[in-house]
């Protein structure tokens, strides 16, 4: 890619950022709010829905796409089908900051909109694994590539509940899969992450502490989805699809506390789908420590996940596994750095 196509492409994505910007400042002026309550990390009402110009930006910047690159597109079905299975998931997402919906309706339209992608061809149909080589999935690639997609958006709407961690998270490992994207040719990850980055720069700046307003379902539930499709777009990398890894494990910070609190909750007999405050971020900012450490901490997750990205491009199919080994070590730190604070400042895991 020319230097001149890179500056032109930062140059429509800073429009795009200026458009996400502006789309958070009306939803500022005329606001969803959310209102405190005990499960809840603010003390005073606050406009909810800024996810809605990471959403304009993104659509407006694929509605160029399909336009005028058609290089950087997948297969013209799958473009669409995932673009509008995307644009449903905000749509349903905003409707429930306005009105609250049930947990069932949400994860209805997020399996319809999994549903929708992998129907379009969308989903892994081999894997490489240690020890076993490489596999063909079939059906279970399907089932598999559905199950994910519905984890991952459930797994950073779960986590968007302190300021900018989630905003300020995304960001970077949209940045850093962007530059990962271009250089492994794969322009449809390159561009569709350039706008995702694009759309949380627009946002990030309202959503910094003390936050002016919150990204919403309808922000982190359209993020959770989309970066589960540039996943398995990313599998085509190479010819083993275990360049899929590369998204979890940017995301690695916020699918292990989900995860970890999910198994924890059941393992202790409660609801998992129940509102609380014990992920280990939320737990994190109870003990002590500000929002701005807390999601300083998860910016230098992803970073050092960016790290480990860089290493996996470069490891043997049979190494490149292994390199969640060093990511899942430092949650872990993690992990019993919170449990010790936790214990110390006296507060329980129940919600």
């Amino acid at each position: 890619m020319s230097f001149d196509a890179v500056l032109r492409h930062l140059a429509f994505a800073g429009g795009l950022a200026l458009l996400s910007a502006l789309c958070v400042r009306l939803m500022i002026a005329f606001p969803i709010l959310d209102h405190p309550d005990a499960r809840k990390a603010h003390a005073r009402p606050t406009p909810k829905g800024g996810g809605v110009g990471i959403v304009v930006a993104f659509l407006a910047g694929m509605a160029v796409l399909f336009h005028v690159a058609a290089f950087a597109r997948l297969a013209d079905s799958q473009f669409i089908g995932v673009i509008a299975a995307a644009a449903a998931i905000a749509l349903v997402a905003l409707l429930d900051d306005m009105w609250d919906f049930r947990f069932i309706v949400k994860l209805g339209a997020q399996t319809a909109a999994a549903l929708v992608a992998v129907a379009g061809g969308l989903a892994l149909n081999r894997l490489s694994l240690p020890f076993w080589g490489t596999v063909d999935l079939g059906l279970a690639g399907a089932l598999l590539t559905l199950f994910w997609i519905v984890a991952c958006t459930n797994a950073v709407n779960f986590m968007d509940g302190l300021d900018a961690l989630v905003g300020g998270s995304l960001l970077l490992a949209a940045g850093i899969l962007a530059v990962i994207a271009a250089g492994q040719g794969g322009f449809f990850v390159y561009v569709a992450s350039l706008f995702l980055a694009a759309g949380l720069a627009g946002f990030l700046p309202f959503n910094l502490h003390p936050a002016r307003i919150f990204m919403g379902d309808v922000g982190s539930q359209f993020l959770g989805f989309v970066f589960a499709v540039l996943a398995v777009a990313s599998s085509r990398f190479d010819v083993q699809q275990l360049s899929f890894l590369l998204v979890p494990l940017l995301l690695f910070g916020l699918l292990f506390d989900t995860g970890f609190t999910l198994l924890r909750r059941a393992a202790m007999g409660e609801r998992v789908s129940a509102p609380h405050r014990t992920h280990l971020y939320q737990m994190a900012q109870r003990s002590g420590l500000t929002a701005w450490r807390v999601a300083a901490l998860h910016w230098g997750f992803v970073l050092f996940h960016g790290a480990l990205a860089a290493l996996f491009l470069r490891l043997t199919p049979g190494a490149k596994p292994l390199v969640v080994v060093p990511a899942l070590a430092v949650q872990l730190l993690w992990l019993a750095y919170v449990a010790r604070r936790v214990r110390r400042a006296g507060l329980s895991w129940r919600a």
